[in-house]
């Protein structure tokens, strides 16, 4: 079954313009600082689908029109491409928060391909800065990375693509560890039957 990195878009792979909170221009275009680097040695050494899961409030309103929000998203998706990272899928909510879609992180309503698809969701990351990140992380029973000081339901916290990347290896190693162990044993095992 394929592990999946569920990654927030604004606050984590860019950073969140702070007056309006709206990446309308490429002029307020910043990437966070280290996610190319990070991001694109987990995307070339670690097993996980990544997926962009972002929440837009009002887009394609008349306070965030579609046509100011796709220079900006294109640019990021290019962007990361040219790194050799690529995003299996891209979900965007437009919903406001007071009205409650089932499509809205932290609810699960745009990822019912993954709940229900052949994922193993309990070994995939939701990667965040929101508590809403981490509430998405528990509603899929995956685990949570918070982009941040702290965060109680998450598994991990840290400002560091690089910090993420070594966190993510680490399991990766152990679990191959895990796994030539058992293989060991099971090997064992065989022999010690023959003998017998």
């Amino acid at each position: 079954m394929k592990k999946v990195l569920f990654i927030d878009r604004d606050g984590t792979l860019v950073i969140e313009p702070p007056l309006d909170f709206q990446l309308d221009s490429l002029e307020k275009l910043e990437f966070y600082p280290g996610v190319f680097h990070g991001l694109a040695k987990i995307a070339q050494e670690l097993d996980y689908e990544l997926v962009m899961v972002s929440n837009q409030d009002g887009l394609g309103t008349d306070s965030f029109p579609e046509d100011t929000f796709w220079p900006a998203q294109l640019k990021i998706i290019q962007a990361f491409k040219n790194e050799g990272v690529t995003f299996s899928e891209i979900l965007i909510d437009k919903s406001f928060p007071e009205e409650n879609t089932p499509t809205r992180k932290p609810r699960t309503g745009l990822l019912n391909r993954y709940i229900y698809g052949d994922y193993d969701l309990t070994n995939s990351f939701v990667i965040g800065d929101r508590a809403t990140d981490m509430e998405l992380a528990i509603n899929l029973k995956a685990q949570g990375i918070f982009i941040g000081e702290e965060n109680e339901s998450a598994v991990f916290c840290t400002k560091s693509w690089n910090n993420i990347y070594n966190y993510l290896k680490n399991i990766a190693r152990s679990q191959t560890a895990a796994q030539r162990t058992s293989h060991r044993l099971s090997r064992c095992q065989v022999v010690l039957t023959k003998r017998l």
